[in-house]
């Protein structure tokens, strides 16, 4: 008889454990990292994460994936995000446009790699929302953002850069003419 290691039959990892994010997460991060960064075009001051609101008419709570707080008088929008394989449909704005209502909320945003459809673009027209093209394989390093028929480009480089100290004075005459120029390096600098 021969013996058989002892295997188990779910090769589930244990939870927790080496556990990666879903695509759709970091699609969910990267576009808060964009509005953030992008955040003065919407009028925003801030650009929260994943949070809970609740309706003002149903009385029940809408989870968003993001909440942007407008500058001056801290009302709020609604942002949506949504890496589908398709373009936003008129009936998937109007569920967004419902919440943007229900929350009593300023207006929206939707974040998705794709346009909207006719329909859903007369919708977000009319519901007060925005919508922002974010390309599926953007990152915190890299992201391509298109917003009506602008395009917002993130690029982030690493540079090796070295600080110095320079102190330079002028003398002017009367006129406006150098009469002397000294230039005084600090440590770590050209010379003293």
């Amino acid at each position: 008889m021969r013996s058989r290691p002892i295997t188990s039959k779910s090769k589930r990892r244990p939870k927790g454990l080496g556990k990666r994010k879903k695509q759709w997460e970091t699609y969910e991060e990267v576009a808060r990292y964009v509005l953030q960064q992008l955040g003065k075009r919407f009028g925003l001051a801030d650009v929260e994460g994943k949070q809970k609101v609740v309706g003002k008419q149903s009385r029940t709570e809408w989870e968003i994936d993001a909440k942007g707080v407008r500058i001056g008088d801290s009302s709020i929008v609604l942002i949506e995000c949504r890496r589908y394989k398709n373009r936003l449909s008129q009936e998937a704005l109007a569920a967004v446009a419902y919440r943007v209502i229900d929350a009593g909320a300023a207006g929206g945003i939707t974040v998705s790699p794709l346009p909207l459809q006719k329909g859903a673009a007369l919708v977000a027209k009319a519901g007060k929302i925005e919508h922002v093209e974010l390309q599926r394989d953007s990152t915190h390093e890299q992201w391509v953002a298109t917003i009506g028929t602008v395009v917002h480009i993130g690029v982030t480089e690493v540079a090796n850069l070295s600080i110095q100290e320079m102190l330079e004075v002028v003398v002017r005459d009367k006129s406006g003419n150098i009469v002397e120029r000294n230039t005084i390096y600090g440590e770590g600098g050209k010379g003293s």
